[in-house]
């Protein structure tokens, strides 16, 4: 069965403040995990921490190279990543504990996104959260 995005849930992870490691934020200005993670962190009020091959620093934030070098909890994992690559960041995301992922608009893998569900994290799929706030009037 493919997987059907909830809206309450949409809504609560984006309204509730929390950490978001955004994979694949980098300081490339033409990535639009720039202004996506920008706009979670000064629009809505999240905790954003970059990941990325480097471990970019973003937007004063301190970068990392994988999730499980994160300390702390992480609450949302927002995955701007190839499809193909997509499943191993929700594996990674569903070992250290974190109690969402979120695939951005274009990434899906309805495999990764059962598995994730089956731990118990929410799943937001094919999707972006600037798109969802202002069609929440968030």
């Amino acid at each position: 069965m493919a997987h059907v995005n909830d809206p309450a849930t949409i809504r609560r992870l984006l309204a509730t403040p929390a950490r978001w490691a955004v994979v694949g934020l980098s300081n490339n200005p033409l990535r639009a995990a720039v202004g996506v993670s920008l706009f979670l962190q000064q629009h809505l009020g999240q905790e954003i921490i970059p990941v990325s091959l480097k471990g970019d620093d973003v937007h004063g934030a301190k970068g990392y190279k994988t999730l499980a070098e994160i300390p702390g909890h992480l609450d949302v994992v927002d995955c701007f990543v190839n499809s193909t690559k997509v499943g191993s960041v929700v594996d990674q995301a569903i070992a250290v504990g974190a109690k969402a992922v979120w695939l951005q608009l274009g990434v899906i893998d309805e495999a990764a996104a059962r598995r994730a569900a089956d731990a118990g994290l929410d799943v937001v799929m094919d999707t972006c959260p600037k798109i969802e706030a202002a069609a929440m009037g968030l």
